[in-house]
């Protein structure tokens, strides 16, 4: 695949970058050889490589799943504008 200097102007429109004229060839050079690199990746065979998450094996600690709080249904609806049954009450916006 290969970016020209519409595509380039494109991007930057996309992107909301105001790209002055005189970089649109050196960004085309550059968008061109970003994608050369991805596409060598792609030539390399992993057939035999383990999908990993992480470099260094990760392991979560447990712990009892415990309320540690609660009981303040009253504190956390004290700044609603108009609390409603114990829930915050919204307008409706269907019909």
């Amino acid at each position: 695949m290969s970016v020209d200097a519409d595509t380039v102007r494109k991007i930057a429109h996309l992107a909301r970058i105001k790209l002055p004229e005189e970089r649109v060839e050196p960004m085309k050079s550059e968008l061109n050889n970003i994608l050369g690199w991805v596409e060598q990746l792609g030539e390399v065979d992993t057939s035999g490589v383990e999908p990993t998450t992480a470099v260094i094996a990760n392991s979560l600690r447990w712990r009892e799943d415990e309320i540690t709080d609660g009981d303040v249904q009253e504190k956390v609806l004290a700044n609603a504008p108009k609390p409603m049954h114990g829930f915050f009450a919204v307008p409706k916006v269907i019909e």
